[in-house]
């Protein structure tokens, strides 16, 4: 079997983020996929929705036309609500849909890349970075939010054969190494993966967190990578303060690779130790202010060749 480690990209690092008012400049989707070629990269996830071609024989062209495989799309569900189950099944079916159709063929196949609905809790998203014990979900909470991963997983994977992973993620309720452990334990193992994020990782885990510990740790469950790094003076200024995820965010949280506290050529011997084969994806916000998203985009990937990916 082949471990051969492929390096993506994904629209964020071109400033289109899924959190309003962090856009960056919009860059339009050719622009962002040629700039993405010319960096290097050889993978790309979808975006938010509508922002690449929602057809999937147009959207299979723009790749194929790039060489360029499609890894996976972000769908946000606010799962601690049984309401929103439903729903979220729906959301999710459509990008499953479209990511099934546009990688017909491909070699890669994409994951479908489940998440809470980051942000949109007051309290978490005012704590981010230093999660008190009273602010995790109960256990009737817990159960409510695994049915609600468990049901979206089914049904992507029932209707399209794609697997889906869960994100964690700052400002959500799957944060903290022991929300991440929660989740996983109350999961099916054979319906549920984890997409691992170095970068989110280390500010939800808190001071002094090792990505390589998280690895470890969640090994078993880890079926894709995001690399991003996380710059720790803006972590400890961000704990001192009191900011709030987004302020944070803006303050450049999550910097570029090799610039923060991300052992990355760590995580690489890890990732080839364990026979990881397929994409990591590179996430870089980039907002406002923060430079030229192509800029950024080259940098990082210097720094992955630098280290031997």
């Amino acid at each position: 079997m082949s471990t051969t480690i492929h390096i993506g990209n994904a629209p964020c690092s071109w400033g289109t983020l899924e959190f309003a008012g962090l856009e960056g400049e919009r860059i339009d989707y050719p622009r962002m996929l040629d700039e993405l070629v010319a960096t290097g990269y050889t993978g790309t996830e979808l975006g938010d929705w509508g922002y690449m071609p929602t057809d999937p024989a147009i959207l299979r062209a723009e790749l194929t036309n790039r060489t360029i495989s499609l890894t996976g799309a972000f769908v946000p569900v606010a799962l601690r609500d049984s309401a929103t189950h439903a729903p979220g099944v729906v959301a999710a079916l459509r990008v499953a849909r479209l990511l099934a159709a546009a990688s017909e063929g491909a070699q890669t196949r994409p994951f479908l890349v489940l998440a809470d609905n980051n942000g949109s809790d007051r309290v978490r998203t005012a704590w981010a970075g230093r999660v008190r014990p009273d602010q995790i979900l109960g256990p009737d909470e817990w159960h409510i939010f695994a049915r609600g991963a468990e049901s979206v997983a089914r049904a992507v994977r029932d209707e399209t054969g794609l697997r889906t992973v869960f994100h964690h993620h700052c400002a959500g309720f799957v944060e903290t190494p022991t929300e991440i452990a929660a989740l996983l334990e109350q999961t099916d193992p054979s319906l549920l993966g984890l997409v691992f994020d170095t970068g989110h990782y280390v500010y939800g885990a808190g001071d002094g967190a090792s990505a390589l510990a998280g690895l470890e740790r969640f090994a078993e469950r880890i079926w894709y990578v995001h690399l991003k790094d996380c710059d720790p003076q803006v972590a400890a200024k961000a704990r001192a303060e009191g900011l709030d995820y987004f302020t944070a965010i803006r303050r450049g949280l999550f910097c570029e690779l090799g610039r923060g506290c991300v052992d990355f050529a760590a995580v690489t011997r890890w990732l080839r130790g364990r026979g990881y084969s397929g994409y990591v994806t590179v996430e870089q916000d980039v907002l406002p202010g923060m430079g030229a998203p192509v800029q950024s985009a080259g940098r990082n990937r210097a720094y992955l060749r630098g280290i031997g990916l």
